[in-house]
């Protein structure tokens, strides 16, 4: 690699770097020399692409002050990064991470693990299902039939589909939102909806206040886009939101955008009350706050004594502070790249004026396929299947994980796709580390927080159950003795699973 193509300051680093290395010790574990924890520490920031390759590292005296340690350690671990080939120097230009020939570039996000790898490794980094059959197959064969009409046009429909359009806005009706389709715009997925929104609203160096821990594609996304995020603490377990955090954060910080995810949110599952929605509403109006609502995950409830407040949409009747974003990828099947915005019809108009210098329309045989599934009841049948699905493998998980980890804690949500579990004091990134070493991947907590935050977490999708459950809880229990004993443990080879 030439040269450094970012740079990353003393400070951020050390914040990275502190929960990694002050975890508690467990019974026979062996500290590494300082050095080694320093090169350890920074090694696992670019191996899970929170420190971004060809990123230029403080120099040695910036990073020794910073952490509170000598320059002859930091000197000692960039050398050890740099015999590793994790690190890159030229005199006058300083250092500047990288990875070892042959070895894939990180991504930053959570991408899902290629198929040629699931047979010797279980993926619990993407919380995603299989699609539900038979309604996948029958929606492309519906939307096969309804196409012609369309093949003799040009194709593309920067606001959606008009029918499609039109049914959205029918369904938010439905739920006691009067909604017209001026008021919707289709998108490619919740994430090409996200995107349009923040490069709408949240030019470089804007705020972005964002729920901590949040979604770590959104997290990512937003920090590519330039913006600055601002934190706001989550309560505890699954009580929602901090309101006295929240007044406070948008009344001093004043930011352009919020995203929030009210229904079973990602990762924690929490569900926000109507009090909630209606206080942050109000909040955010008051200080001239777009409110992003994520409801992506609004029509998964797993059990049945849930009562589902109303959307947040509903708290802001005039439409000037609230853009909900909807998708069909987690309720019905990831591989379905449909998602949606409801807003004013101006804001909806700006956004589609500026997708013409992006991705100018959503695929039109994708569209008619929610739009069959939408009009048929297929959709209401697929999402109960997927309940079903993602209600069994919750409860396997859970149970596999008491059972095979005791010490680590966690609420159960009654609903959405992840459980955010507290690793009894073990580094979320060593975890992740070890994991990848017995035949199990997982992400951890950091990902979903800003700068190193949430390092004694790890996020737990209900994506596997039956034996598979079992058997990625006892490969979770051998990464945490890895990982508990300084990695002295011997680990044998993921064997192949089959379920």
């Amino acid at each position: 690699m030439a040269q450094w193509t970012s740079a990353v300051g003393a400070a951020q680093l050390a914040r990275q770097l502190k929960s990694q290395q002050e975890r508690p010790a467990g019974p026979g574990t062996r500290r590494p020399p300082a050095y080694r924890a320093l090169a350890d520490g920074i090694r696992l920031l670019v191996l899970e692409g929170r420190v971004p390759v060809a990123a230029r590292l403080p120099a040695e005296r910036e990073l020794a002050l910073a952490l509170s340690v000598s320059r002859t350690t930091v000197a000692a671990a960039y050398e050890a990064l740099r015999s590793e080939g994790f690190l890159e120097s030229r005199r006058g230009a300083g250092s500047w991470t990288a990875v070892p020939a042959g070895n894939p570039v990180p991504a930053r996000g959570l991408e899902p693990l290629p198929p040629e790898a699931l047979g010797s490794l279980i993926d619990l980094g993407c919380a995603a299902l299989p699609a539900p059959e038979p309604w996948l197959t029958r929606a492309v064969q519906g939307a096969l039939e309804e196409l012609p009409p369309y093949a003799h046009t040009h194709g593309d429909y920067p606001a959606g589909l008009p029918a499609l359009r039109s049914m959205i806005a029918e369904r938010y009706t439905a739920r006691g939102i009067p909604t017209m389709p001026e008021q919707i715009m289709v998108t490619t997925g919740a994430m090409g909806a996200i995107d349009a929104i923040c490069h709408l609203f949240g030019g470089r160096g804007e705020r972005i206040a964002v729920e901590s821990p949040s979604y770590a594609n959104i997290l990512q996304l937003m920090r590519e886009a330039g913006a600055r995020l601002v934190p706001v603490a989550m309560a505890e377990g699954l009580a929602g939101w901090d309101m006295d955090r929240w007044r406070q954060v948008l009344r001093e910080a004043a930011p352009r955008i919020a995203y929030v995810v009210a229904d079973f949110h990602n990762p924690t599952g929490a569900l926000a009350d109507e009090d909630q929605r209606r206080r942050l509403v109000d909040a955010a109006r008051s200080a001239g706050t777009v409110l992003v609502a994520d409801e992506t995950m609004s029509e998964l409830w797993l059990d049945e004594d849930v009562e589902m407040p109303r959307p947040v949409c509903a708290f802001d009747p005039a439409g000037s502070t609230v853009i909900t974003v909807g998708s069909a990828s987690k309720a019905f099947w990831a591989g379905m790249r449909i998602g949606w915005v409801r807003a004013a019809p101006d804001v909806i108009r700006s956004l589609v004026a500026a997708r013409a210098y992006a991705d100018l329309g959503t695929p039109v045989l994708e569209q008619l396929a929610v739009h069959w599934l939408f009009g048929t009841g297929g959709w209401e049948q697929a999402v109960e299947v997927r309940r079903t699905q993602a209600r069994e493998n919750r409860d396997a998980l859970v149970a596999a994980v008491r059972r095979e980890l005791p010490s680590w804690e966690f609420e159960v949500p009654q609903g959405g796709l992840t459980l955010w579990v507290r690793t009894g004091g073990l580094s979320g990134s060593r975890l992740a580390e070890a994991g990848e070493r017995v035949g199990v991947r997982v992400p951890s907590g950091p990902r979903f927080g800003v700068d190193g935050a949430f390092e004694g977490y790890v996020r737990l999708p209900f994506t596997v159950g039956g034996a598979v459950a079992e058997e990625a809880a006892s490969r979770l229990a051998a990464a945490a003795r890895l990982v508990e004993t300084g990695g002295t443990s011997g680990a044998e080879p993921p064997r192949t699973f089959v379920a």
